[in-house]
């Protein structure tokens, strides 16, 4: 299990090769990254600036990787994501899941993903030829992580 929260890119091979390495239990992994796109709301975007408090944000990522590891037979995990300002096309997350077989880790990542969409405390905002403006959360993205049932407040209140 390993969660990363940083400026800087990362190599996509290269952290999916540290996650494997030298685990012969892994039969699959599962991986999706997000980037900057350069549309929002018909506007070209010129850059998107992430922000976030590092203990609340990590305290929820963890709470979100340890459902996963919960919920599936999982041999690791990865999440990393970038914070600060990022411009389209720079990649912003990386969520792998790996398990022994893969429609484990095909469903760990999906549902990592969702929930670290909805549920993880980080704060964007688009700039945009006309200004600047923070993002809400979009339905669909609540949509796609009420799927995958139980209590997202558990994110909110992990003490409970």
């Amino acid at each position: 299990m390993a969660i990363r929260l940083q400026p800087q890119d990362f190599d996509i091979g290269n952290e999916l090769a540290a996650l494997t390495k030298g685990r012969h239990n892994i039969g699959g992994v599962c991986s999706f990254v997000g980037l900057v796109r350069d549309m929002a709301k018909d506007e070209n975007i010129n850059s998107m600036t992430l922000e976030h408090y590092p203990s609340m944000t990590e305290k929820a990522i963890s709470v979100i990787e340890a459902e996963a590891h919960k919920r599936w037979p999982l041999e690791g995990t990865l999440i990393i994501h970038r914070y600060g300002k990022l411009k389209p096309g720079d990649q912003i997350v990386l969520v792998a899941a790996a398990s022994s077989h893969r429609k484990a880790a095909f469903e760990a990542c999906h549902f990592l993903i969702d929930w670290l969409k909805t549920q993880a405390p980080f704060w964007k905002l688009e700039e945009t030829s006309k200004g600047s403006q923070w993002v809400n959360a979009r339905q669909s993205d609540e949509q796609a992580a009420t799927r995958w049932g139980a209590s997202t407040s558990d994110i909110q209140n992990p003490e409970k």
